[in-house]
């Protein structure tokens, strides 16, 4: 047996109390990790999630943040160092939501919303933590994109803008801090079974399903043990990977 063991380890998520974000806290802190939980409007949802990891025996903080905006992520690093003291995992997992369209309808504030959740959100998080993991000489920067950045489907333009300017952030910044012991990382979720669909019975999608090679919707826990796996010493030569959760729906080539 080999266990994942984040003990001793601290670990940031963006979006923490959104879909995914919600079981990839949760996840992490059950692997032993202490955990600050990023949200933007939804307190609420945010102290409830941190009386959870707290019962889990592990330290928690809740911090309030703007991703967008590279003072309020400063604010928020230094929250989460005080009450933690570092922080060695980053996931990035916050993106604005909006309403699909085509090019020629989507409103231009949609495109500008996703770059600055998408790839503005990667920059800042990479200028207030990487400096401290490279001073520890080890980190995790494991940011979620999405199967759609492979896909280009028609309305799919504003995310799948973002998440690609996403992807080469990530990918530049795997090369340059590379040689400091830190791994960054992508993680692209497929059409995702998450609380909202078991809440609404709306998990079967067989329209979706009957193109993926493993005929079926993904789960949140399934998103969560992969970033699970990045974020520990199993995946400490891996660096610079998009890799899809996907049921195979899309595949990266050589």
């Amino acid at each position: 047996m080999i266990p994942i063991d984040l003990s001793g380890k601290t670990a940031l998520i963006t979006g923490a109390t959104g879909q995914l974000g919600r079981v990839m806290a949760r996840t992490l802190a059950q692997a032993g990790a202490d955990v600050a939980i990023h949200y933007h409007g939804n307190e609420v949802k945010a102290a409830g999630l941190k009386a959870e990891i707290e019962a889990l025996g592990r330290a928690c903080v809740t911090v309030q943040a703007d991703v967008t905006d590279f003072q309020s992520v400063q604010l928020m690093r230094d929250q989460a160092l005080s009450a933690l003291g570092k922080i060695d995992i980053v996931v990035a997992n916050a993106v604005i939501q909006y309403e699909w369209t085509s090019i020629l309808e989507q409103p231009l504030e949609d495109y500008r919303s996703q770059f600055e959740s998408c790839v503005l959100q990667s920059v800042h998080l990479a200028k207030v933590f990487a400096p401290g993991m490279i001073s520890r000489g080890h980190g995790r920067f494991i940011g979620i994109n999405t199967e759609c950045a492979m896909q280009n489907f028609p309305g799919q333009s504003a995310y799948t803008a973002g998440k690609r300017g996403m992807d080469g952030i990530y990918r530049v910044l795997a090369k340059e801090i590379g040689e400091h012991g830190i791994t960054v990382n992508q993680v692209a979720p497929g059409w995702t079974i998450s609380e909202r669909d078991r809440e609404s019975s709306s998990e079967i999608q067989e329209d979706y399903s009957r193109h993926v090679p493993l005929k079926r919707r993904g789960t949140d826990q399934e998103i969560a043990n992969t970033v699970l796996f990045l974020a520990s010493d199993l995946a400490s030569f891996i660096t610079g990977a998009y890799i899809p959760v996907s049921g195979g729906n899309v595949m990266p080539t050589i």
